[in-house]
């Protein structure tokens, strides 16, 4: 663990963290190695790549400018929590909403949380078919991320049914960007969205084909979606 390698890592997007939010990523690092040996959180467990790979892909998205203090956001299938919750160390104001299937996820997500001393997170275990049809959820929140959840087509009718009128989505993905928003369209058009904009993003030499794509929220989503829970894989819209 470096503190120093880290924040170099996170300067090359051009983003600043202080030495206490970079020792709450070295301990989110330290939990996330140790977590691993026991459970299949990640891929990744060396420190450059993770400081590359999971945290600074993950603060890529502040690069979309639609993030601003105070605001409701949720991280749909966070896993180990990419890229909700480095969003969350680096704008702590934020109040983040994690989500994700897997029970054993959210606990680790929790422990990070109480190591890290965050606050204003809340940790939902659950489908995002069923969450996105609870009123306490849907249309709640002013941004909705994601990262290596699903396609497009599918992941827009997981995510979009939690954003309020006005909101946006913002999708990391990889070299299939452009043939997956092609492959999208009907889906945009169903859940009264709109791509405003696509970022390409990097990290390093290894991340040089991660995008971001922003998508606004026009029209409340049809109260029909999301559908029930394996739908939406089965049969996109």
């Amino acid at each position: 663990m470096n503190l120093n390698l880290l924040k170099q890592h996170i300067e090359k997007i051009g983003l600043k963290i202080t030495d206490d939010q970079a020792n709450q990523f070295l301990t989110y690092e330290k939990l996330l190695v140790e977590w691993n040996k026991h459970m299949n959180l990640t891929g990744i467990t060396e420190s450059e790549a993770i400081y590359d790979k999971h945290f600074a892909d993950s603060l890529t998205c502040i690069l979309s400018k639609k993030f601003e203090d105070k605001m409701n956001i949720i991280d749909v299938g966070t896993g180990a929590g990419f890229p909700g919750l480095p969003i969350k160390i680096y704008m702590p104001s934020l109040h983040v909403t994690l989500l994700d299937s897997l029970n054993k996820r959210i606990n680790f997500l929790k422990e990070v949380a109480n190591e890290t001393d965050l606050d204003e997170i809340d940790f939902i275990h659950g489908r995002a078919e069923d969450f996105g049809q609870n009123l306490e959820y849907r249309e709640q929140y002013d941004i909705v991320v994601s990262r290596a959840v699903a396609e497009l087509p599918v992941l827009l009718e997981f995510c979009t049914p939690f954003l309020k009128v006005n909101g946006y989505f913002i999708a990391q993905k990889g070299k299939k960007c452009d043939r997956e928003l092609e492959e999208a369209s009907s889906a945009l058009k169903a859940l009264n969205l709109e791509v405003e904009s696509t970022i390409k993003v990097s990290t390093s030499d290894e991340t040089s084909d991660h995008y971001l794509i922003i998508i606004k929220k026009i029209a409340p989503t049809d109260k029909k979606y999301p559908r029930r829970a394996g739908k939406p894989i089965k049969k996109p819209l």
